[in-house]
């Protein structure tokens, strides 16, 4: 096993260093991260891999700010957020993160545009605002004329689109992908990472997680994970 090195610098995002996260099953301790040092510069586009238990999940929650270390740094913008409250933590999500996930996590008594509009209200814009910035955000994932459909009445894969124009609302730094080709057929799949790939032209930070190799071919670094620590990391074709 080898553990990557994290490495200060400027154009990094986000950096573990030394981070456990271990979890009391009865008597059992679970290390889910076990010692992980790493660092993920802006701009970049990594896949996160591994098998059941290997930790991916548990170092995408630790990232997004979804759980907390049990020992160990985080360090989000050149911020150490490994102690900060769950109200801090929420702060740091809203601000900077944007999340997908394979089940869409749609609200179903919203319309797409009140579902976009969701991160902006716990910001605290006002409702003009929030309604032009949902219609440009459903017109640059090709559903601006979806905008007052509710979830069920939308396909798979437009409803992924929508969970992705909502994860732009806050115009976050990073956005995490768990595993969000998942419950869409392979065509529909191709389009979502297509977008997820415009995105990161665009100077997004993507983090996906999967176990399809073909969905991590298209990031440019694959990390994968095995027993709460980093196997290896693969640069792709992309880099």
């Amino acid at each position: 096993m080898i553990e990557q090195s994290a490495t200060r610098s400027d154009a990094e995002i986000v950096r573990l260093e030394d981070a456990y996260k271990i979890y009391q099953m009865g008597t059992q301790e679970v290390k889910a991260l076990a010692g992980v040092s790493i660092s993920f510069k802006k701009g970049s586009f990594w896949a996160i891999m591994g098998p059941s238990g290997s930790g991916k999940s548990t170092m995408m929650n630790i990232l997004g700010c979804l759980d907390r270390l049990s020992s160990g740094r985080y360090y989000l913008e050149s911020q150490d957020v490994s102690g900060l409250d769950d109200d801090s933590l929420s702060e740091f999500r809203l601000r900077y993160l944007g999340f997908i996930f394979q089940s869409f996590n749609l609200i179903p008594q919203l319309t797409v545009q009140r579902n976009i509009e969701l991160p902006l209200y716990y910001l605290g814009w006002d409702a003009n605002q929030s309604a032009v910035r949902a219609k440009e955000l459903a017109d640059e994932v090709g559903l601006g004329d979806r905008l007052d459909h509710r979830p069920t009445e939308l396909s798979g894969g437009q409803m992924q689109r929508v969970a992705i124009a909502r994860a732009l609302a806050n115009d976050p730094q990073i956005i995490f992908a768990d595993e969000p080709t998942g419950n869409l057929d392979t065509r529909t799949g191709e389009q979502i990472l297509e977008l997820l790939v415009e995105l990161n032209g665009q100077g997004k930070t993507i983090i996906i997680v999967t176990h399809e190799s073909s969905i991590a071919e298209r990031a440019q670094r694959r990390l994968h994970m095995i027993d709460g620590v980093i196997d290896r990391i693969d640069e792709s074709s992309n880099a």
